[in-house]
């Protein structure tokens, strides 16, 4: 599989690692019109979910493959034979199948998940590629638990099943274990002692049960991983996934640390996206959430609504229009000041001078001391 080493693969497992969280489930109409809105946010692949796990994942996976025109359709699997032919029978319709196998690479999950060896999960880690590749051209391998994997062990892996036929190699920190610069050496490693990675694109795969899964994403891509994995508002099984709309952002503010690496995200869905999935999944998205939380453009504190106020660069790095909002927000509370009360009242037309804001601003200092929150009712109460 030829890959641009320019262009970073967004990889959304939204509908199968997001899906599982307890009382998110989504029926298959719900997936699909998600999965649409996928396409148009420009993802390269959407992971349609794990076919053998259930007919109605199984259906998923065929209704989705039918669905979408450009975008690759992925079904997990394990490394055996049943799961493999399953994944393959649902994704007969898929204009681009890509089949998701892998076993544990720990030897955590080696003694203790699998009572197995490494030789002997080597030649079922080979065996599983090499099966899902009579179906599929393009096969992805997941080394599970990665990040707690010896890293001569995780390379001999990786470099067989490459050799077997592997397109794409996940490193996943399936327990969110690593820190940042272990995970990024983790991958620099990889890059450097196996032989033939250049021949397949090493994706990032990351959970977020310290906090890090956006952080490792980013190691992971400075050390030479071209595909991250996630999801939309980090959902995902206990403290979440890599969330997307995070790691296509910083991709977008420090587009120039990382040399012009591109993905095809238009981030102006981010808005729409976010709340769509939350709504549907029943999933509210924490007010402080980077990127998409109802506070991320808010501005309360009066300092800091002075300064937007006069330049809105010395408090946004980011513009809302850029992930689809129309404007920040200036919350009046009792910690703004005269200029953020100025503000409002000349949007709703009272445009006042020197001393008689001074005299309104007490008033209203008065009244947000009163009550949390302030809307226009209230300002132009303060007006008669």
């Amino acid at each position: 599989m030829l890959h641009d080493p320019n262009h970073l693969y967004i990889f959304d497992t939204t509908l199968r690692d997001g899906e599982q969280v307890p009382g998110c489930q989504l029926t298959t109409t719900e997936k699909i019109e998600i999965a649409k809105d996928l396409e148009s946010l420009g993802v390269d692949v959407i992971e349609a979910g794990f076919p053998v796990s259930s007919p109605g994942d199984f259906q998923s996976v065929v209704e989705l493959s039918k669905a979408v025109n450009d975008v690759i359709i992925c079904a997990l699997t394990r490394a055996n034979k049943n799961d493999i032919d399953v994944a393959a029978e649902a994704l007969k319709f898929a204009k681009r199948p890509r089949i998701h196998t892998g076993i544990g690479s720990s030897d955590m999950h080696i003694k203790y998940k699998f009572n197995s060896t490494r030789e002997e999960i080597l030649e079922r880690a080979v065996a599983a590629v090499k099966h899902a590749k009579s179906y599929v051209e393009d096969v992805e391998f997941y080394a599970e638990d990665a990040g707690r994997a010896d890293l001569e062990f995780l390379a001999k892996m990786v470099e067989a099943v490459i050799g077997a036929g592997a397109t794409v190699v996940n490193i996943p920190d399936t327990n969110g274990y690593c820190l940042p610069d272990q995970y990024g050496a983790k991958i620099k490693y990889l890059t450097e002692h196996v032989s033939n990675i250049d021949q397949a694109i090493i994706s990032a795969h990351c959970h977020n049960d310290l906090g890090l899964a956006t952080a490792n994403s980013i190691a992971a891509i400075q050390n030479g991983a071209r595909q991250v994995e996630c999801t939309i508002n980090g959902i995902g099984e206990r403290a979440g996934n890599t969330s997307l709309e995070e790691v296509a952002m910083i991709l977008k503010v420090h587009n120039q640390t990382f040399g012009g690496l591109t993905s095809n995200i238009n981030s102006k869905m981010f808005t729409y996206l976010s709340r769509k999935v939350s709504d549907m999944m029943n999933m509210p998205v924490q007010p402080n959430k980077a990127i998409v939380g109802r506070n991320a453009f808010a501005h309360s504190s009066g300092i800091h609504q002075d300064g937007f106020l006069k330049h809105r660069e010395n408090y946004e790095i980011i513009r809302p229009e850029d992930v689809g909002l129309e404007e920040a927000d200036i919350i009046l509370t009792a910690r703004s000041g005269r200029h953020a009360l100025k503000h409002h009242l000349e949007r709703l037309g009272h445009h006042l001078d020197k001393d008689t804001l001074a005299s309104t601003y007490e008033r209203f200092l008065t009244l947000a001391d009163a009550k949390k929150d302030i809307n226009d009712t209230d300002l132009l109460s303060l007006m008669k």
